[in-house]
């Protein structure tokens, strides 16, 4: 795998950013329900024409909702993962512990940060947003599968929150400047996580013989399709928060063109946008010839 991450250089970047929750949310820092909160690139509210404007605003926002909400799920399983490697490493080299466990610590702020917003915007919007979980059982049913498996799908979740930021989040003027602001905290620090992850996957393949990368490969589409089914789940609960929002019962067509684009929307968000990133297939690439080719006929489904 051709890089030049290293755990001194991730353990400095992260050293110099340094930010508290208390910091970026709470007080005088709200959020600004009059602007939405996902760029149309993730939230795909515009093909959905039957819906007045008020209404694509309010989807977006649910969205959001949802967004954050999602990346506080997935850390519930990121969190425990990077503690036992770290675990590991103990008696290794001193900048590796460091990284590591800093690397778990920031995560865990963020779980604290996504908390947080939620509460926020439970303040502002006008009726509850139901969730797919609790975080804790997703978690557990991600973690029961191959430990590598495991690390090849947080590597694919840092590189999509990096590729969402850049890519539409960051030059997006139409989004709430308060929502955007949470977005780069988290960016920064999940900077330095992609690369971390990369080197947690370099060090565990270092001893993994081909049949064991045959089965993290195959355990990796089985998490995926987990994780594209409470995404699924999510996409029905969405809608409903919509209905309950806007007072407004959408008739059976509607419902099936809403379903339709949102999954695909929803699709891309969380599962396509990471298994396509450079970086990401860059990884596959290292472990075995013809995976990378695999994943990619793979993506068009979720893009």
């Amino acid at each position: 795998m051709i890089h030049q991450y290293t755990y001194q250089g991730a353990l400095a970047a992260s050293e110099k950013i340094n930010w508290r929750v208390e910091d970026v949310i709470g007080e005088d820092k709200k959020l600004d329900f009059s602007r939405p909160f996902l760029p149309e690139s993730l939230a795909r509210v515009e093909p959905l024409a039957f819906l007045a404007p008020q209404e694509k605003l309010m989807l977006n926002q649910i969205r959001g909702h949802g967004y954050l909400y999602t990346f506080g799920l997935v850390e519930e399983f990121i969190l425990p993962f990077v503690m036992d490697h770290a675990r590991l490493q103990l008696h290794s080299d001193d900048f590796r512990l460091r990284a590591l466990l800093r690397f778990a610590g920031e995560e865990a702020k963020h779980i604290h940060l996504f908390k947080r917003f939620r509460e926020e915007f439970q303040k502002g919007f006008p009726h509850p947003c139901k969730v797919i979980g609790p975080p804790e059982e997703i978690a557990r049913a991600v973690l029961s599968h191959d430990r590598l498996a495991v690390a090849l799908t947080i590597d694919h979740i840092e590189w999509m929150t990096q590729r969402h930021y850049l890519d539409s989040i960051k030059d997006d003027k139409h989004l709430d400047e308060q929502f955007k602001n949470l977005l780069r905290y988290h960016w920064m620090e999940e900077a330095q996580h992609a690369k971390l992850d990369t080197l947690i996957i370099e060090a565990m393949c270092e001893s993994c013989g081909r049949g064991e990368i045959d089965t993290a490969l195959d355990e990796y589409g089985k998490i995926g399709r987990m994780l594209d089914g409470g995404l699924m789940q999510q996409v029905v609960f969405d809608m409903e928060a919509l209905q309950n929002a806007t007072g407004r019962l959408l008739n059976e067509s509607e419902r099936r063109e809403f379903l339709a684009v949102q999954e695909q929307a929803v699709r891309w968000t969380y599962l396509g946008s990471g298994m396509t990133h450079p970086n990401f297939l860059a990884t596959i690439d290292s472990l075995k010839t013809g995976a990378k080719e695999m994943i990619e006929q793979m993506a068009p489904a979720f893009c």
